[in-house]
């Protein structure tokens, strides 16, 4: 087992025996003589990576027949803008609930492309929290409803999957993707970067559902259109081929932790540790209404923020690496996601322990 624990909001932490696994395989796949760097995304070894690949996906997440399921270039960000390109299909609109950065971000680049309705937003508590759907107003002439399932900046997440009826729930779901199963025959698409739970960055998973593919306009290139990807089956260009490979890796991993039902238990148990420790006191905070607390990033504060750098320090040396804040809220963040061990959130606790009685 490495000596430190990595607790990075993206890229992230990956499970070790993967990563042992992919060195293995580093210069000879299975007796190819290839390493799957080197191999060409049109030959019978990398197409059966890819098609394995796409099965475990599948059979993890139960997805229903009637979706596709595509890995893409560009990370989620490129989805903020495919994903109105694709989806207006004439109309003017799309509604999206604002729960944080990331949900900024989409909703700045949906205002390049359409008129976004801004149907619900937790800026009036600095986005701590998840608005009720009952108290969302939503436009029934929007293309889709979109809305980020976890903030991995705030450490905001849904409890629950909104019902949005005929129109189309779209949802990134980056930071939390496989950590826990997720129903979704009640979504339009799902997308997620995968350097959180699955693998490199670099790549996308959008998972679509069949009628909502070729709605693109004539205007939309090729590479931004999902009719053209699926007719392609995700090779209408070179795909990202080792992080197909790797977040292949990372599907038969949690096949054999249990599945989603299995990592999910290990989240819960995870996370409810750490915030118990941190409600336990005032040296510690975490802004985040209970409900909506994150089991994969879990921001927090010291008391007096005039420590914050001697707690990194510290931190560091007990080989506790990446728990620095984004640098638009500040403070701390542990990104505690599937792979994570048990072991790594005891010992980042027992470090604020010993810290806060020395500085308290």
């Amino acid at each position: 087992m490495r000596d430190v624990f990595n607790f990075s909001a993206g890229p992230a932490v990956l499970p070790e025996e993967v990563l042992r696994q992919a060195a293995d395989e580093m210069l000879d796949w299975h007796g190819s003589g290839q390493s799957v760097m080197e191999m060409s995304h049109r030959g019978k070894e990398y197409m059966g990576i890819h098609a394995q690949a796409e099965a475990d996906l599948r059979e993890l997440l139960a997805v229903p027949d009637g979706y596709k399921t595509l890995f893409l270039q560009g990370g989620a960000t490129l989805q903020f803008a495919m994903i109105p390109m694709n989806l207006l299909a004439g109309r003017t609109g799309a509604d999206y609930v604002n729960t944080g950065e990331w949900s900024k971000k989409a909703i700045k680049e949906a205002g390049r492309l359409c008129k976004v309705n801004v149907a619900a937003s937790s800026a009036d508590r600095n986005f701590s929290y998840v608005p009720a759907f009952s108290d969302w107003k939503l436009d029934p002439a929007a293309a889709y409803v979109h809305v980020c399932m976890n903030e991995t900046i705030g450490g905001v997440e849904f409890d629950g999957i909104p019902d949005t009826g005929d129109v189309p729930l779209v949802a990134d779901v980056s930071s939390n993707f496989l950590s826990r199963p997720l129903d979704v025959s009640r979504f339009g698409i799902v997308y997620g970067g995968a350097q959180k739970n699955i693998g490199p960055a670099g790549m996308a998973i959008v998972i679509i559902r069949d009628d909502l593919i070729g709605q693109a306009g004539e205007h939309v290139p090729a590479i931004l259109d999902y009719k053209a990807h699926a007719e392609a089956d995700s090779m209408l260009n070179t795909p990202p081929t080792y992080g197909v490979y790797v977040a292949g890796l990372v599907f038969q991993w949690l096949k054999r932790q249990g599945g989603l039902a299995g990592i999910e238990k290990r989240n819960i148990e995870k996370s409810a540790m750490l915030y118990d420790y941190l409600d336990s006191g005032d040296f510690y905070r975490n802004p985040v209404e209970k409900r909506n607390r994150s089991r994969m990033n879990v921001p927090f504060t010291l008391a007096d923020s005039a420590l914050d750098e001697a707690f990194l320090a510290g931190a560091k040396k007990a080989g506790l690496l990446q728990l620095k804040g984004h640098r638009s809220v500040g403070g701390m963040r542990a990104s505690i996601y599937n792979a994570m061990p048990l072991e790594g959130v005891q010992r980042l606790i027992a470090y604020m322990r010993d810290f806060e009685k020395t500085r308290a």
